[in-house]
């Protein structure tokens, strides 16, 4: 005869409420073809940038028809899953899309705020990818150490600092890559990409003792050298920022006072 415990059930676990970091995925297109092409051309110029980060698919800018009544999530999650993704949730389904979705193991999540997508400069103009935290996440209960790097970045030599900042103590040469989830210091010369708060974080900045980069972007609003940086920046002690008015955030590069 088995004896029941004499310990309360109410003992064994405690239910709380939890913030989860997201990333959302702003789909503009049905057709997974050109989602797992975009994804494999964004990771093929940033290696590592997914590491099993929870996901939701946003749907509601999709334009469905009789030929199309409702995506494919199971071959979207099983890509996602592929491409370092981990798909948890639905915003912006209805109908047939909700049902389709939650038969998948997608839960409801149209509550939730997603930011507007980020510039994808090299993914097809059919799907855009908009990798950004929600607004309200939690410290992490441990500090990510900030990453050194003190030798020279070579032509097609890349470096992320995922969750940290990024401190580069040598010259980043053209076609190098530097990538930072918080702030960029270049204590040297800065000739080739520079990539803060690449997960959306507004408040990053980038500091470069010489400012001649190819391209500089802070929570994936960019500046490419088609347009010439001003005489009291370029070759000069600067940093590049975010300023939010009427029209939206523009991207901005200033002089460092001495």
């Amino acid at each position: 005869m088995s004896l029941a415990s004499a310990a309360p059930l109410s003992h064994c676990y405690d239910i709380k409420s939890a913030d989860l970091p997201l990333l959302a995925l702003l789909l503009k297109t049905t057709d997974i073809h050109a989602v797992e092409a975009a994804l494999k051309a964004q990771l093929a110029e940033s290696p590592g940038f997914f590491d099993h980060d929870p996901v939701v698919i946003d749907v509601s800018a999709l334009e469905l028809d009789e030929t199309c009544p409702v995506m494919d999530f199971a071959g979207l999650t099983d890509l996602l899953r592929q491409q370092g993704l981990v798909p948890l949730a639905i915003k912006g389904a209805e109908g047939l899309q909700k049902d389709a979705a939650q038969a998948c193991g997608l839960v409801d999540a149209s509550d939730l705020r997603v930011r507007r997508p980020m510039p994808q400069q090299a993914a097809p103009e059919a799907v855009q990818a908009a990798i950004e935290p929600e607004p309200r996440v939690p410290p992490p209960a441990q500090a990510v150490p900030t990453l050194v790097i003190d030798k020279p970045l070579r032509s097609g030599q890349q470096v992320y600092a995922k969750g940290s900042d990024l401190i580069v103590l040598a010259m980043v040469n053209p076609g190098a890559e530097v990538i930072a989830d918080g702030h960029i210091h270049v204590y040297a010369p800065l000739r080739g990409k520079a990539i803060a708060g690449a997960r959306g974080n507004t408040q990053a900045r980038i500091f470069a003792q010489c400012m001649e980069p190819e391209l500089v972007s802070i929570a994936g609003i960019y500046r490419t050298t088609d347009k010439e940086l001003a005489s009291e920046v370029r070759g000069r002690p600067a940093q590049v920022f975010l300023q939010t008015g009427p029209d939206g955030e523009k991207l901005l590069i200033q002089p460092l006072s001495a």
